[in-house]
């Protein structure tokens, strides 16, 4: 009898932890939209991007992300950094000290410069294009690393 219970309650702890980590995914992408479309970002369509993962709506822009992903860098920089799979190292413009009063969310994502004259680059530009500014391979290198792992110790 006591084995059963305990084979019952292995199977409910299975279960739970599934259904957890399942609703912890789809938490961390509120808010996230597809690399590709912007649309909401699902957490069962994503590819490895980067030493991370990248996030889309549907099989199809999982697809033409596959194929291109240089196309797509942008987005995919953009998304590393709203899922806090990559964090802020340095200004993306001069690779200098970040200094937080300068924080401003860019297409989602939260990034700080080093001073006013670099944030007033992205404030100035069309809303559309600041993206661009920020989150082009240049500029990513040079303002983002990926997020050290917890377990590095």
């Amino acid at each position: 009898m006591a084995k059963r219970w305990i084979s019952a309650l292995a199977v409910l702890l299975v279960a739970a932890t599934t259904v957890v980590a399942a609703d912890v995914a789809e938490k961390e992408l509120k808010d996230v939209k597809c690399v590709v479309a912007s649309r909401d970002a699902q957490a069962s369509k994503s590819a490895e991007y980067k030493e991370g993962k990248v996030f889309f709506c549907c099989n199809g822009c999982a697809g033409k992300f596959t194929k291109t992903p240089e196309k797509f860098a942008t987005q995919a920089n953009r998304q590393l950094v709203q899922t806090k799979q990559y964090e802020q190292k340095a200004c993306p413009f001069s690779g200098g000290k970040v200094n937080p009063e300068t924080l401003i969310t860019v297409d989602g994502a939260k990034v700080a410069f080093c001073c006013n004259g670099c944030k007033g680059k992205v404030e100035g530009t069309e809303e559309k294009k600041q993206a661009e500014l920020v989150f082009n391979d240049k500029a990513f290198s040079k303002g983002f690393q990926k997020k050290a792992d917890k377990t590095d110790g």
